[in-house]
């Protein structure tokens, strides 16, 4: 498994999104969702963050729900 900064994976009701990783650590947030991005922040080894995802599933881009706040149309211009 290849872990990136910035990866989010859906294990259950929850979401974990890799905020800083390093040589031998990962920095993570635990959110409810992944369009506010308010969660609670976790620090564990490598080691232990690849036992967490047992069982999660890796979203891509496309596989999160867009915040309506974010899609606004461009603006025409002639």
């Amino acid at each position: 498994m290849k872990l990136e900064q910035g990866q989010i994976w859906k294990q259950g009701e929850d979401y974990l999104r890799i905020v800083e990783w390093a040589r031998l650590s990962i920095e993570y947030k635990r959110m409810k969702d992944p369009v506010s991005k308010q969660g609670t922040l976790h620090k564990v080894t490598k080691k232990e963050f690849c036992r967490l995802l047992a069982g999660a599933v890796l979203l891509k881009p496309e596989d999160l729900p867009a915040a309506e706040s974010e899609v606004s149309p461009a603006p025409e211009t002639m």
